[in-house]
């Protein structure tokens, strides 16, 4: 058993019984941090006693969730290609039967949360944009009424997706379009969530100092996320009408890759001068977000990506940067966020940071202004001009993304939410 008492942080094992020790707050960021952090430090199979958990807090619910979803999360085995691989430890939950509802919410959401992180996980030799896709594909086939699509380079030119193809122009590997749809409740707002699916970022010929390609396998997290979120919902038998759209390509250097100060056209047929190659997540976004609107109909966009090494100076990993034009669609947002207790701060987002990205001579925009002010901003002022009048979110989750060598998923479970 693991029980929570109050108290300064210590542990005490007898009789087979661990005492796990803290001060308790009413916080479940406090409970979940100092759970995660036990659980992956343990070298045994435990029994959790859960009621002792929540007996402590007022929203005994919330203390629920946090506490079984925090198991689920941190005894998840990461992958390993060894020829003799670890033994995943085991967890068994110990609670009152009223929370049973509870707990198969819970165990749906970080099933795909989890399934999201495997595909972060992968090394980018094996997680390459194809192989992305295809295991999107054959685990979107376990879940009833979610419509995939894969849409090849041939495809992707016919919808004359220019920027995402400009990204793909210097890789051996051909990018990937991932659509998944669910259709809960035809009659609800149509809400497409898009993800950025850089596989391996190098930076093109702005090319990354070395430093700086470290976890660039987790470029791609954004896709992962969409996706997952939208066969969680349809698992759940949600009450939504969602589609989530990945953008899958590596950005590389090369012979044919893009040159920075070349002129692309977009999808939605505004210009863009690449002033920066390593700004390509966004160019993708574009693309993502004008297929959302053009060919899916969504009314409203939720984009996903880790975007700018400026929100990590904004925020750190303790908030995933979140962007809106529309307060009324924020306002949802941030109660889905705290429900499902992920951290979330309002980024600014006005008419300025639009316009800086408009000093182009002879182009619509640039991908990335000249000087280095707000940076996070002036990406989702990019982004939200193709959303054309639309209710639209950018989640910049350049920083929550992963922690410690392994993906995380970050707002897999408050889209889930938003949209159940």
């Amino acid at each position: 058993m693991v029980i929570l008492e109050p108290g300064v942080a210590t542990l005490i094992s007898s009789e087979k019984t661990i005492y796990l020790c803290i001060e308790v707050t009413d916080c479940c960021e406090d409970l979940k941090s100092t759970i995660e952090n036990y659980i992956i430090a343990t070298k045994y199979n435990l029994n959790i006693d859960v009621d002792s958990f929540v007996a402590l807090f007022k929203d005994k619910n919330a203390a629920f969730q946090a506490v079984v979803e925090t198991v689920m999360f941190a005894a998840h085995k990461q992958i390993e290609m060894k020829v003799k691989e670890t033994t995943e430890k085991q967890f068994d939950l110990g609670f009152d039967a009223k929370y049973q509802d509870l707990l198969k919410n819970s165990e749906i959401k970080l099933e795909f949360v989890n399934f999201a992180r495997d595909l972060q996980d992968l090394p980018p030799n094996v997680g390459t944009s194809v192989e992305i896709a295809n295991r999107i594909e054959t685990k979107a086939k376990t879940v009833a009424d979610v419509k995939i699509s894969i849409l090849n380079k041939k495809q992707i030119q016919d919808l004359d997706m220019g920027l995402f193809l400009a990204v793909n122009a210097g890789s051996n590997v051909e990018p990937r379009l991932v659509v998944l749809e669910y259709t809960g409740d035809p009659k609800a707002k149509k809400t497409a969530l898009v993800g950025k699916g850089i596989t391996f970022d190098t930076g093109g010929y702005n090319l990354k100092p070395s430093n700086f390609l470290e976890n660039m396998k987790f470029d791609m997290s954004g896709a992962a996320i969409v996706s997952a979120t939208v066969m969680a919902l349809a698992k759940a038998k949600a009450k939504c009408n969602v589609v989530g759209i990945g953008l899958l390509t590596d950005n590389r250097i090369g012979g044919t890759a893009t040159l920075t100060e070349s002129i692309v056209k977009s999808m939605n047929g505004q210009t863009v001068e690449i002033t920066n190659t390593d700004a390509e997540g966004r160019l993708v976004l574009a693309d993502g977000i004008t297929y959302a609107v053009h060919n899916q109909k969504a009314e409203r966009v939720i984009t996903v990506a880790t975007l700018t090494g400026a929100i990590d100076i904004a925020l750190g990993k303790w908030f995933t940067g979140t962007f809106s034009s529309s307060d009324e669609f924020y306002s949802e947002f941030v109660t889905a966020a705290l429900k499902a207790q992920e951290p979330i701060w309002r980024q600014p987002l006005i008419e300025g940071h639009l316009k800086a990205m408009k000093c182009s001579k002879i182009a619509d925009l640039v991908n990335s202004e000249p000087g280095r002010q707000a940076g996070s901003s002036t990406a989702a002022a990019f982004l939200d001009s193709f959303a054309e009048k639309k209710q639209y979110i950018h989640l910049d989750i350049a920083s929550t993304a992963d922690q410690s060598k392994r993906g995380r998923a970050p707002m897999t479970r408050t889209m889930f939410e938003l949209l159940k």
